[in-house]
């Protein structure tokens, strides 16, 4: 039984939401970012960067403050609004062929310590400590949790009647994604998302492992009345066949010492190696390889990996096999011989990046689907790091949650 209810969301208005409204500020590079924050006044990103143009910049809780005073600001001087009632959101975004559609709603804590909400992540303590910091000083959130559950009809057929009405927001950013809101504030259509969800009991965590968790600590922390939103935390909620699951690269630098010859010989004891054309997989134990100018499929041979939710996995077969037996990659998380590149990356840009010698070797994983997901999820199993990217992202802003 899913705890989710309507809100009264702060967000931008009509005039101001495709100028306010941003990518996570850990997407866009320094350039990037000082050429937002000079030409845009309206845009998030001066929310959480409010000292740019200072040389020292100060650190967690006193940056929060200025964070807060800035959004303060905002309000103040009008870009931003506060909704009268509490209310749900339906938003829509078209990226490509792909169109993904879902409520924006807060979801309770309790769901997610008593397990209706599933984790398929471990965090890190000190993620989750600086983020319920952020949170607790400055009194909000911008960046709802991706949560998936099996679709349900009343929310399906309900999407599809308020998308034939105008949209409250409707805008396309620049890399040609159009994002779309709606108000849900009858109390019939309140009312049906809260009875249906209700009888929902398993809901999982498709991308914001952190900002859950951390969510719940600060929600500890009070220790407040039910009703306070710090006992809930800001969800797009979406239905599973509506996900893009991409699959993320692994890049590794350095062979570990070892030649060419070396390294592929000691990849033959767990592995039959076939030269491709295009180097991706299919079947399960199927990983692609791009090395020396050269494409292979990797085949798992018989016995090389433990058939189970979460070893049967690309990440975790080629972990066990290849990365920390024969590269000396024991780590992933910290090992700076590694980095992750998502699935949407064009195999030609990897090519190039092994090419030209800034890596020794590329890794081609396969997407993994929603079902092993769940059944790592629901196992109380954790995925390997970086095993998935999930598709949508949304935009920091088009919706804030206030923090009681």
């Amino acid at each position: 039984m899913a705890i989710v209810r309507p809100f009264k969301a702060i967000r931008p208005t009509r005039d101001n939401v495709h100028l306010f409204a941003s990518r996570s500020y850990l997407t866009y590079s320094d350039e990037a970012l000082k050429e937002k924050l000079e030409h845009n006044p309206f845009t998030f990103l001066h929310i959480i960067n409010p000292e740019y143009k200072k040389k020292n910049k100060k650190s967690n809780i006193e940056k929060f403050k200025l964070v807060k005073q800035k959004f303060e600001e905002f309000k103040a001087n009008g870009v931003l609004v506060s909704e009268d009632k509490k209310i749900f959101y339906l938003y829509k975004q078209k990226r490509g062929p792909y169109i993904f559609e879902g409520i924006i709603a807060a979801c309770s804590v309790k769901d997610y310590l008593n397990g209706t909400i599933k984790v398929h992540e471990h965090t890190l303590t000190k993620r989750e400590q600086m983020f319920k910091d952020y949170l607790d000083t400055t009194g909000f959130n911008a960046d709802p949790v991706l949560l998936t559950y099996k679709g349900k009809n009343d929310i399906n057929n309900l999407i599809a009647s308020v998308s034939k009405t105008r949209s409250e927001y409707n805008f396309t950013t620049n890399n040609k994604v159009q994002h779309q809101l709606w108000l849900i504030d009858t109390e019939k259509e309140i009312n049906l998302i809260c009875n249906t969800f209700a009888e929902i009991n398993d809901i999982y965590i498709a991308d914001g492992h952190h900002r859950t968790s951390s969510s719940v600590l600060l929600s500890q922390q009070r220790n407040a009345a039910d009703e306070n939103n710090c006992n809930y935390f800001m969800s797009f909620l979406i239905a599973e066949s509506q996900l893009n699951i991409i699959n993320f690269n692994r890049l590794v630098k350095s062979l570990n010492g070892l030649s060419i010859a070396n390294f592929i010989a000691q990849i033959k004891n767990t592995y039959t190696l076939v030269e491709s054309t295009f180097a991706k997989g299919e079947k399960e134990g199927e990983i692609g390889m791009y090395l020396d100018g050269k494409c292979y499929l990797l085949i798992a041979k018989k016995g090389s990996y433990k058939d189970d939710c979460v070893n049967r996995l690309d990440p975790a077969i080629l972990s066990h096999n290849i990365l920390s037996p024969i590269l000396g990659i024991k780590d992933e998380k910290t090992d700076k011989n590694i980095s992750f590149v998502a699935g949407n990356i064009p195999m030609a840009e990897i090519k190039k990046r092994v090419d030209s010698g800034v890596n020794a070797v590329a890794f081609i994983l396969k997407p993994i689907p929603i079902k092993a997901l769940k059944e790592v999820a629901d196992k109380r199993k954790i995925m390997p790091p970086k095993s998935t990217y999930i598709q949508p992202k949304l935009r920091s802003g088009i919706t804030i949650y206030p923090i009681d």
